[in-house]
């Protein structure tokens, strides 16, 4: 069985999102689809085709989040220690083109949110970030051509 790594805090919000899902949102739309329904005509409905629709994604989430929750390897990242990068780390790095800094957390990829500066340990950065210390330079593959980043700080909260 594959494992997916995880802080505690990303299983907690799958957890309850799985929650949410089941107990809020699968009633509603089940409510949604019987009030489409006593519309009359189902083939020109949009009520119940929107409905229909948002069933089937909640019932999709629903059976991803249950297959991944039991998998799930909690990883605590405040174990750790160092200026070395390891899963879990918040990771400053320094574009070495145009010396903007930035901070990512590596964290796994059912958690990874980009607006918020988390990246999934399996995207291309974390993958060049991680097992490198603080003051190595590393090279990242981009659409634009390879971007070089410094690592500046590791910090492990």
């Amino acid at each position: 069985m594959q494992k997916f790594p995880m802080t505690a805090e990303g299983l907690a919000r799958l957890t309850e999102e799985l929650r949410e899902l089941k107990v809020e949102e699968r009633p509603a739309v089940i409510r949604a689809i019987a009030e489409a329904r006593a519309h009359g005509d189902l083939s020109e409905n949009a009520e119940y085709h929107a409905a229909r629709e948002r069933q089937s994604f909640i019932e999709g989430r629903i059976a991803e989040l249950e297959s991944v929750i039991p998998s799930v390897e909690v990883i605590d990242p405040t174990s750790f220690s160092g200026d070395k990068v390891l899963f879990g780390a918040h990771v400053t790095v320094v574009d070495e083109e145009t010396e903007q800094k930035k901070t990512y957390r590596i964290v796994g990829q059912y958690e990874a949110d980009m607006k918020n500066g988390s990246i999934s340990n399996s995207s291309p950065l974390a993958k060049a970030l991680i097992g490198k210390k603080v003051g190595d330079s590393v090279e990242v593959p981009a659409p634009g051509g390879a971007k070089v980043y410094e690592i500046a700080g590791v910090r492990f909260v």
